[in-house]
């Protein structure tokens, strides 16, 4: 950019400033608020959900990517690579999510129910490097023992068990993975368990999955190295009629073990939101694990935008003072598009929302809404949607020297030409 342009963005952000200050707003207050909440952008969008185990594609599981958009990340250093180029592009404090299934095992047959840390050394060191923090999945699917669409739920003990010794793996992981980069990992459980069709025993793999999940969790790690979550789905390609982790199931679960519960955006019915759930249960469980995304008809996994659903959340966590209890993270994959500009367009619309949210007169609100001038409350929240906020969000993009507009666009196209097109 040129010293003009900053100038305009330095001018415009005067203005919204002094126009908020007006609403009772610190709007430097609300950029450094906003900068500090972590994001963790997901592994899974770089690669397709492939993975390093030699497969080439994504089986099972009830989750499919589409698309063959060129320049896929094929290993660990490209997809660390590309990873740290989104990160230049998106401002604010950030994390990393990885799945078991990216493990680097030297060219060794590891399969999942041994993995250890040590095969996750790379990320670590790039973890170092980068300054951030990283958090982990257990993989139950794309593996022949997922074939039936079981895992922790399956009939079959020995199979059962073969997850379950997995799950034990990841949590100690993920526990060392906090220890080390000194920030609680989160060890996110979801498992893909459920019927095509209508089953006749429906208490029986949930009975199972109860069993299963207890013995992952018998053992104990500090707090400050790691959160165990479990997450919920509605259903998936091959669970149509029956999913063993419901939301009730999880939710159950969550509160019973005062453990973390995970809200997919996705994960619901696609007239139902998770905004109203987090006031709610915030008040039950620990910790909540947001997965910010996008369900379109019966795929709850396209990448995030500035939409009402997104600006929702960030105002219910910001409203309710839950930003502390709160851990947000991207949940989605698009092979048909550029990777990185998925990864990017999804952290910096969270980032905008949440900016948003933080911008809200909440105090006169507030106010209003405790001397009963309901009138008055619908008037700031309607007037607070035409307040100057993208004007404050160039400011924060100008300073902390991230580029905005066609400038991150351009420097995307630059690097697919230099680097992406030349994976084959």
């Amino acid at each position: 950019m040129e010293r003009t342009q900053y100038t305009s963005i330095e001018k415009a952000y005067e203005i919204a400033k002094e126009m908020y200050a007006s609403y009772g707003v610190d709007t430097d207050q609300a950029i450094t608020q906003t900068l500090a909440v972590p994001l963790s952008l997901h592994c899974w969008q770089g690669d397709d959900v492939v993975g390093f185990e030699g497969s080439d594609s994504l089986s099972g599981g009830g989750i499919l990517a589409t698309g063959n958009y060129p320049g896929r990340a094929r290993n660990g250093d490209e997809l660390r690579q590309d990873a740290s180029f989104a990160f230049s592009l998106i401002p604010g404090k950030k994390r990393f999510n990885l799945h078991a299934m990216y493990a680097e095992t030297g060219g060794k047959k590891i399969d999942r129910d041994e993995l250890e840390p040590e095969h996750f050394k790379k990320w670590i060191d790039w973890a170092q490097e980068q300054q951030i923090a990283l958090d982990f999945n257990p993989t139950f699917f794309s593996h022949p023992k997922a074939s039936s669409g079981y895992t922790l739920a399956h009939a079959d003990t020995a199979i059962r068990k073969f997850w379950i010794r997995h799950g034990k793996a990841c949590r100690r992981i993920a526990a060392y993975l906090g220890k080390t980069l000194n920030e609680p990992c989160i060890d996110n459980i979801w498992i893909p368990d459920g019927s095509k069709d209508l089953p006749l025993d429906r208490l029986g793999p949930r009975q199972r999955l109860l069993e299963s999940l207890n013995e992952i969790l018998q053992e104990s790690y500090p707090a400050g190295h790691i959160i165990d979550t479990v997450e919920s789905k509605l259903f998936g390609i091959g669970s149509e009629a029956y999913v063993v982790g419901s939301h009730e199931f999880y939710m159950g679960y969550a509160v019973q073990r005062q453990i973390g519960l995970c809200l997919d955006m996705g994960h619901f019915h696609p007239t139902e939101t998770i905004h109203d759930k987090i006031s709610a249960l915030s008040l039950f469980v620990p910790t909540l694990l947001l997965h910010i995304s996008r369900g379109i008809r019966w795929d709850s996994d396209h990448v995030v935008l500035y939409s009402d659903d997104v600006r929702d959340v960030c105002r219910a966590v910001v409203r309710a003072n839950l930003v502390k209890r709160v851990a947000f993270a991207l949940d989605f994959f698009d092979a048909s598009i550029n990777r990185i500009v998925a990864w990017v367009i999804g952290a910096r619309s969270f980032r905008l929302a949440l900016l948003e949210a933080f911008l809200e007169p909440v105090n006169q609100i507030r106010k209003a809404e405790s001397e009963g001038k309901l009138h008055e409350r619908l008037a700031l929240m309607e007037e607070a949607k035409t307040l100057p906020f993208t004007a404050v969000w160039d400011y924060l993009c100008y300073r902390e020297h991230i580029p905005n507009g066609p400038t991150w666009r351009s420097q995307v196209e630059r690097y697919e030409r230099e680097v992406l097109s030349h994976r084959r």
